[in-house]
């Protein structure tokens, strides 16, 4: 193994444990926990309430929002993992999971994420992420049942 896979994996495993961290802090509800892993600058485009957020501060609003209208515990899977690191910029894309848990039923979808990260000061930090849900041309209603 030469010197650039060697980083290229050791970058791959802190990523994956950066994201895992991320994830945890999301079911746990933790704010803070979950904004630690955004770079200041964060562009996202989220599937939920409008086109982007653009800096954390947005961005920690709308999780704010988001915390409040999922009642009960927090569903929120990865699944499918792929990364494509160079240097300090990475490029991920997954399927996730996510929803709560109200009176006792699981109420849960699948979307598409997509995720890019840069090493910043020795930490990789989330700097552009898109969620976004399939929808059906026809009727423009977003298919919320489809599973992998």
């Amino acid at each position: 193994m030469n010197n650039e896979t060697t980083l290229e994996t050791q970058s791959d495993a802190a990523i994956r444990d950066a994201l895992e961290r991320w994830r945890s802090a999301v079911t746990a509800r933790d704010i803070d926990g979950i904004m630690a892993h955004y770079a200041a600058d964060i562009l996202s485009f989220d599937a939920v309430a409008q086109l982007q957020f653009s800096g954390a501060e947005a961005y920690r609003r709308h999780w704010q929002a988001c915390m409040e209208m999922c009642k009960g515990p927090m569903i929120f899977e990865i699944h499918q993992l792929s990364l494509s690191v160079r240097d300090d910029i990475a490029f991920g894309h997954y399927l996730t999971r996510c929803g709560g848990v109200e009176n006792g039923q699981e109420k849960t979808s699948w979307m598409r994420a997509t995720v890019c990260l840069h090493e910043i000061g020795g930490r990789w930090l989330i700097v552009h992420e898109h969620f976004s849900v399939p929808f059906d041309m026809q009727n423009g209603k977003a298919l919320f049942d489809l599973k992998p």
